[in-house]
């Protein structure tokens, strides 16, 4: 049963890093209006993302309503990647610190209201890694190629496995820090309610007294 488990979370853990290669995700935007897109990724992996806005007026150069501002910032407001008015870009870089990193884009008010069509193609991995290419490429250093690929992929799925273990004994920590927290404001909470039912017991018992009531 345990073994059953452990090779369906690396099943999951192998579909999960394979669709890092996916198609790029499409979504609109409107002058004047802002979207994020986040992505998880993970301490001293490296990221690619590549963004392309659709040009209405192809083959002509892109119109000044049709260009975007984006800035890459990682969970702490670290700034990776920022261009302004542009058509389409692509960034890359190895993230220091683990966590959700977000693409923000924006554009400008203008007084037509237009809406543009963004692609964007963002992952992280080794499928993202230069290997070089396969052209004009033997058998044996096309299948040369294919181990090194899997090897990444096992080295890749290894360390993701150890880093959603962190993740787990990181919230289970903060579990534990929050249940603590609850049972001492629990037992403040019990001492207090004890405290003001004192409190009231004896001003009764005083008021009675003085009424000649007991």
């Amino acid at each position: 049963m345990v073994l059953r488990s452990v090779n369906l979370h690396i099943f999951l853990l192998t579909i999960s890093i394979l669709s890092h290669v996916s198609q790029p995700l499409h979504f609109e935007l409107k002058s004047g209006q802002s979207k994020c897109i986040s992505e998880d990724i993970k301490s001293n992996a490296m990221t690619v993302g590549k963004y392309t806005v659709a040009n209405p007026n192809e083959p002509h150069p892109f119109p000044e309503s049709h260009k975007i501002n984006i800035r890459v910032t990682s969970s702490h407001g670290n700034t990776y990647h920022h261009a302004e008015e542009v058509g389409s870009g692509q960034f890359s870089f190895t993230a220091v610190e683990g966590g959700d990193y977000s693409a923000c884009f924006a554009t400008s008010d203008h007084k037509h209201d237009v809406t543009l069509s963004i692609d964007l193609e963002w992952g992280s991995g080794v499928h993202y890694k230069s290997l070089g290419s396969l052209a004009k490429k033997s058998k044996v250093e096309v299948m040369e190629f294919e181990v090194k690929a899997l090897i990444e992929t096992v080295n890749s799925i290894h360390d993701e496995m150890f880093y959603l273990r962190d993740r787990e004994e990181e919230m289970q920590d903060l579990n534990r820090a929050t249940n603590s927290k609850m049972a001492w404001l629990g037992l403040l909470s019990l001492f207090v309610c004890l405290g003001v039912a004192g409190m009231q017991f004896m001003h009764l018992k005083t008021f009675f007294e003085k009424k000649k009531v007991i």
